[in-house]
């Protein structure tokens, strides 16, 4: 038995050595599903399976590299020679060879987001349609939605109940946009993230014999990454790959229904319920010890998602015995949250020597960040927001970028737009728009319509659009042959991008030339770490395809010492010694988009689920009691998700109020049952706290009328004194110890108190 086999438990050690017909492994968070799968491709390799035979799926680019790297340490060179990368890298690398078969270009463009909304507008201005309603932003995602359950412009027509949803929002043309969307990126040479699914199932549909059995005999074992975050579109690609005569369907799928929170993309959770329907012969293995986390943080997490009504049943466990229970914070306002956790963090950092990049917040909302930002910053804690603007989505990047797509492809109308007259060449946009007109007229592409002559422009706009496409047709020819740096250091130069760039001696025009400077840098370190031998493609073409799939999960920068501040959703296959969950109140997390789904709470769940298991040895939930929302003040009630966690797991600071009066699942027992509820200590019997009627003279006070000394008397906790006031106007917020209340001391929002002073 290979010594790598020793490192795994038992049922680890089956599943990596299960290496014929289908396989489900059910991975709980912490339980060393990474492990499993690469060790699972490093078995293979070792027991004569060609590595080009072996094709990996998952969701990041990093996850790929990262996966090949450590099989590379057990097998040698050859693990780079695996097919490993993210479905959408792996199907464009299929497409790239196949395009021609569907009636693209080898050299098809990718769109991103921007550049799939700037076609959709231009459609929209064309059609002259109102863009409140016919919204780009509101439409992609349509189009997306529709692509990812393979429905067509065509079938599209077909749907009574889309074409009525489409009538009820007054948005009868929709239709009619996806339509000339879909022809528009065909004559364009393109293709958006959806397409590179969409088209590749079209391709593997239509030439069943020629395209999809070559891809079935290449990849006889096939293993995905986090199938529960897969769609209907992405498993449909995958049932024509693995499903035919004879086959063993050699189909391994690593993944956690508990995990599954990315409905809103169109993951479907489905895919892994029901996937032992799909294949009858699966075996299972369910890794349920939890490696990363503490007891409390486990066992938390285990009475969580038992509130969910449909799931592969499985317990987590952990040997790891430390004592820290979850601390649970209760705060007044969102900006007492904000401040509490950022003093918390700094005492961690001295008391337990945790260092910043150890240390995350999760919101459910990207608004949430604000808060934490002021607070961190006001104790000088570096911190970074994951997710903020991509490098790559950076103007003076995109600028370039243009440039060097149109050398690939000149048939890329968006890189065609941003590029014509970027530097000024005298090219105006109204002949930009004559120049669209004319190619949409003529059914050919706006590189094309440059030499019609129905082009009605002006003969110095004739000229200078000449003078740019030679200029272009130039890189076009060495795009395929030359080296890519030298080739994009011609065309930053060349374009003239460079010397504008170079006249901008402001502190952000320096800091702009510098991200062009790191394109280049970027390139050149694309080109000089591929093999040598000629096994990969390094033009300018593959470069632009590995940034266009890039994703947030891929930036590589965690060697600074930072504070991680990011939402949920983002935070899903991370770690951290210590987690903060905020925001933990009703209509926030859950959100109230959720309220009166079921599904839809339970996603909810599990994204809860999510967020405290990413938690190694310190998990802190807070949650305010006024929240600024939507430009009020709003009150809040806790989430309903802390009600299902048991009393002793808790270090509670502050309480909660008890249960709403949803049932406990059927197999809960009285122990379990018995922990639902109210998490403070017990209450004494209440005297003085309870309500009483305003005595005659009660007189409320203005909230600045109460300072630090002043005796108080709360009609409901009786007579206090207040011992320190902070906030500012609507936010002051004061502690007041109470005589004879059951809580050693209460923090009111004196904008909502109804205090008299004594």
């Amino acid at each position: 038995m290979p010594a790598y086999l020793d490192e795994l438990n038992d049922v680890q050690r089956a599943a990596v050595t299960t290496t014929e017909g289908p396989v489900m492994v059910i991975a709980g968070p912490g339980s060393g599903k990474t492990r499993v799968l690469t060790f699972r491709i490093a078995y293979l390799l070792q027991n004569g399976v060609p590595p080009w035979q072996i094709l990996a799926l998952t969701f990041t680019n990093k996850s790929a590299k990262e996966m090949k790297e450590r099989i590379e340490k057990v097998v040698g060179p050859k693990a780079q020679q695996v097919w490993a990368g993210t479905f959408h890298a792996i199907f464009a690398r299929i497409l790239r060879a196949e395009a021609t078969k569907i009636g693209y270009p080898a050299s098809f463009t990718i769109y991103d987001t921007d550049d799939t909304t700037s076609v959709l507008r231009s459609i929209i201005k064309e059609m002259q349609l109102d863009t409140n309603v016919y919204n780009a932003a509101g439409i992609r995602s349509r189009i997306s939605l529709a692509k990812s359950n393979l429905i067509t412009p065509k079938l599209y027509r077909e749907k009574a109940d889309m074409m009525e949803e489409d009538r009820v929002a007054k948005r009868p043309y929709l239709v009619d946009i996806y339509e000339k969307y879909m022809a528009r990126c065909q004559r364009a040479g393109a293709m958006d993230f959806d397409d590179l699914l969409f088209q590749l199932y079209r391709l593997f549909r239509d030439n069943p014999e020629n395209v999809v059995e070559k891809y079935r005999e290449k990849f006889r074992y096939i293993h995905v990454d986090e199938f529960q975050d897969t769609n209907f579109l992405q498993y449909a690609i995958l049932r024509r790959l693995v499903k035919y005569d004879n086959s063993p369907e050699n189909l391994f799928i690593v993944g956690d229904d508990a995990q599954s929170i990315y409905a809103f993309r169109g993951a479907t959770i489905d895919n892994i319920l029901d996937f032992e329907k799909d294949y009858p012969a699966l075996k299972t293995y369910k890794l349920e010890q939890n490696y990363r986390s503490t007891h409390h943080i486990v066992a938390a997490a285990n009475q969580v998602i038992s509130y969910n009504r449909r799931q592969l049943p499985k317990t987590i466990w952990t040997d790891r015995t430390e004592r820290s229970k979850i601390k649970l914070i209760k705060t007044v306002t969102d900006d007492e949250e904000g401040r509490r956790v950022a003093d918390l963090i700094l005492e961690q950092r001295n008391r337990y020597h945790l260092p910043n990049s150890e240390i995350a917040i999760l919101y459910r909302t990207n608004a949430q960040s604000r808060k934490f930002e002021e607070h961190l910053r006001r104790i000088n804690i570096p911190y970074r927001i994951y997710g903020g603007l991509s490098f790559y989505q950076r103007k003076e990047v995109k600028d370039f970028v243009a440039y060097l797509r149109l050398a690939v492809n000149p048939l890329d109308e968006e890189a065609l737009r941003r590029a014509i007259n970027n530097p000024t060449r005298g090219i105006s946009d109204a002949t930009v728009d004559k120049l669209s007109q004319v190619a949409s007229t003529f059914g050919v592409a706006m590189w094309d319509a440059m030499l019609l002559p129905q082009l009605d422009i002006t003969e110095r706009a004739r000229k200078a659009m000449g003078t740019f496409r030679n200029m272009v047709s130039d890189w076009q020819k060495r795009a395929h042959g030359d080296n890519a740096y030298k080739l994009a250091s011609d065309i930053l130069r060349k374009s003239g991008l460079l010397d504008a760039l170079k006249g901008d001696t402001s502190p952000e025009g320096i800091g702009r030339l510098e991200n062009v400077n790191a394109v280049l840098d970027a390139i050149s370190e694309f080109s000089d770490n591929q093999p040598t031998d000629g096994s990969a493609d390094a033009s300018l073409s593959t470069y632009l395809q590995t940034i266009s799939l890039l994703t947030d999960a891929d930036d590589d920068s965690g060697e600074r010492d930072f504070v991680t501040l990011m939402s949920t959703h983002a935070a899903k296959g991370l770690e951290f010694k210590s987690v903060f969950v905020t925001g933990m109140e009703e209509n926030l997390f859950p959100s109230f988009m959720s309220m009166d789904d079921p599904n839809g709470l339970d996603e909810e769940r599990r994204l809860f689920y999510v967020a405290i298991t990413r938690a190694k040895e310190y998990l802190t939930i807070t949650y305010a009691q006024n929240r600024y929302r939507y430009g009020q003040i709003r009150t809040s009630e806790p989430s309903r998700f802390l009600e299902e966690i048991g009393v002793e797991h808790f270090d509670v600071l502050g309480g909660i109020g008890s249960g709403r009066g949803h049932n406990p699942p059927e197999n809960e027992g009285p122990a379990r049952a018995s922990v639902r509820g109210n998490f403070a200590t017990p209450r004494k019997p209440q005297t003085a706290s309870s309500p009483v009627a305003p005595p005659a003279g009660f007189v409320n006070a203005a909230p600045e009328a109460i300072v630090t000394g002043a005796r108080v008397l709360h009609l409901k906790f009786g007579t206090g004194k207040v011992t320190h006031v902070d906030g500012a106007k609507d936010n002051r917020v004061a502690t007041i110890v109470f005589e004879n209340d059951e809580l050693p001391e209460r923090r009111i929002m004196l904008k909502f108190a109804r205090l008299m002073v004594l």
